[in-house]
């Protein structure tokens, strides 16, 4: 087997599992552990993986700061996937509350199509906008705008929080990272809000795209436990689901 078809697989089976280790590869092509570590040394030059103790693991991509109008065109797939996901989840009599989320914006659009009877509390614009003529309870959570104009943060809208119970909080996110247990935002006064309202939820489900799971914010905000659920598009590779379940996070996708 050529050198370049040997790491070619190497990255197919990293993609699939999300990690590969030395050992194991080294029984699977029947070389020399030192030769699997020469094909991860190469590979992570290129930038392909990034090596760690005993084997390798996807490269996590560090996403900068984005506002929602920059977002909201993108993957509207796969976004509306999961806010279908989402819908079927809520009940008649329900107090929800949707964060500064663009797949948000597509579960507003089906709430507000919708005939569930339920209170809808936001701290986003656009969902708003999409909601101010529903027959549902709207209840907006002032404070200072974020740094894209999307939504309100801030101690003003941390207080108004303070004084709700919700039964299900769903929440954007902008990188998860389950080897070191982390839950992502852009920037720390949006995670601070966030977790203020995760504390006041009685379940809080994050939303997000498959890829997110490869990406990194800047500000972590959570851990998986902190969550109920996990709301993507398709199956995450099999380190990821397997995180999920040891920190008894329930995996939801379409």
């Amino acid at each position: 087997m050529f050198v370049e078809e040997r790491q070619a697989l190497i990255l197919e089976e990293l993609h699939e599992k999300g990690k590969v280790r030395v050992k194991e590869l080294s029984e699977r092509f029947q070389v020399s552990e030192d030769l699997i570590r020469k094909d991860l040394t190469a590979l992570e030059e290129k930038g392909q993986l990034k090596k760690a103790y005993g084997g390798a693991v996807m490269v996590k991509e560090n996403v900068h700061r984005k506002i929602a109008a920059q977002r909201k065109h993108v993957h509207t797939a796969e976004k509306q996937r999961i806010a279908e996901k989402a819908m079927s989840m809520i009940q008649n009599g329900d107090i929800i509350f949707l964060d500064i989320s663009t797949v948000n914006i597509e579960l507003a659009k089906l709430l507000n199509n919708g005939t569930k009877k339920i209170t809808i509390v936001t701290n986003m614009l656009d969902v708003m906008n999409l909601l101010v003529k529903s027959d549902m309870s709207v209840i907006f959570i002032g404070g200072e705008l974020d740094y894209g104009r999307d939504g309100f943060i801030g101690s003003l809208a941390m207080e108004m929080v303070k004084n709700f119970r919700f039964d299900k909080a769903f929440m954007g996110v902008v990188g998860v990272d389950v080897h070191e247990n982390a839950v992502m935002t852009y920037m720390a006064n949006d995670g601070m809000m966030k977790k203020a309202i995760i504390k006041r939820s009685r379940n809080s489900y994050m939303m997000c795209e498959e890829e997110k799971f490869t990406q990194l914010g800047n500000y972590t905000y959570a851990e998986l436990e902190d969550f109920t659920g996990v709301i993507t598009n398709q199956q995450p590779a099999k380190d990821v689901c397997k995180a999920f379940a040891e920190h008894d996070l329930q995996l939801y996708y379409a």
